[in-house]
């Protein structure tokens, strides 16, 4: 939680975001994420300052135990103080205990945000799913939070201006506008109308650009031409280098010339790396998401 200290901005965690994208996928399927293709709703997870305190913290985790698709999990949800926004303790159920930093008594509009982050814990810990390290965990968190619904109730809790800032969550703004974009091209959903903070709503902009970046890659055709030109370009290097690598998000691999010569590059949905033979104008499928791509080789 950033509470009038500097809110770090732009994608240092990406590479990590991408991989928790591609986890996702691989734990829960392509047909188990359409069950998250709907957003929690706004007004399940409003919150009025005349709203009693405890109830109201127990409706709004009820509507994300729901959104998260949690059987059987009752959140009993208190405040006290402590250092971080939210911790919840995770054991085998069918209650799990939630503590909320005690600022959210009077920040009431941040609760589901600070309980989206705690109950995807629950569900990433009842589906054995985890990174190494409790840096990664959390982007984990973060991104699963954000890719199954419930995660631009964070975005929406970022506030900054001139003299304070608030961001809750390990990844930045422009992070989680990231995730939230690649969730609404997946699903076809526009999260931007719900954000109530204008900062939320710039974020959410510049993480859909990046998002729309990843589909505009060689050898997709979608790429530009410098795109194209640099990618002939190496293409030519690896057909009279075998082995060589490019340092970009393609590699190639293969023998001299074209015959054996295969590209590998990441998936522009679910960042799984999908590996092809160099024959020019092909039609490929990804194995994990099944989206399907038209790509020059």
């Amino acid at each position: 939680m950033a509470n009038g200290s500097e809110v770090v901005h732009g994608y240092p965690h990406l590479d990590t975001v991408r991989a928790a994208i591609t986890a996702v996928y691989r734990r829960l399927s392509r047909e188990g994420l359409y069950a998250y293709a709907a957003s929690v709703a706004p007004a399940d997870v409003a919150f009025a300052d005349a709203d009693d305190l405890h109830l109201g913290a127990q409706r709004v985790a009820h509507a994300l135990v729901q959104q998260l698709r949690l059987p059987e999990a009752r959140m009993i949800v208190s405040f006290r103080e402590m250092e971080h926004a939210a911790s919840v303790e995770l054991a085998a159920g069918p209650e799990y205990f939630i503590e909320l930093n005690d600022r959210f008594r009077t920040h009431r509009r941040d609760i589901g945000a600070a309980l989206a982050h705690e109950i995807t814990h629950v569900l990433l810990h009842r589906l054995g799913l985890s990174f190494p390290g409790t840096r990664d965990n959390e982007i984990l968190t973060d991104t699963v939070t954000a890719y199954l619904g419930a995660g631009w109730l964070l975005l929406d809790a970022y506030r900054e201006d001139g003299v304070s800032s608030q961001k809750l969550g390990y990844l930045t703004p422009e992070e989680f506008g990231y995730v939230l974009a690649k969730r609404a091209l997946a699903f076809d959903e526009d999260p931007s109308p719900w954000f109530t903070s204008p900062q939320a709503y710039t974020a959410y902009a510049d993480g859909r650009d990046q998002a729309l970046s990843d589909g505009r890659r060689p050898p997709l055709t979608a790429a530009g031409w410098a795109g194209r030109h640099r990618y002939a370009k190496d293409r030519r290097y690896a057909q009279d280098h075998p082995g060589a690598v490019t340092g970009l998000p393609y590699t190639f691999e293969g023998g001299e010339g074209d015959t054996g010569l295969r590209v590998s590059f990441p998936c522009p949905t679910c960042h799984q790396r999908i590996r092809m033979p160099v024959r020019g104008r092909v039609r490929a499928r990804c194995g994990l998401c099944r989206t399907v791509l038209e790509c020059d080789t």
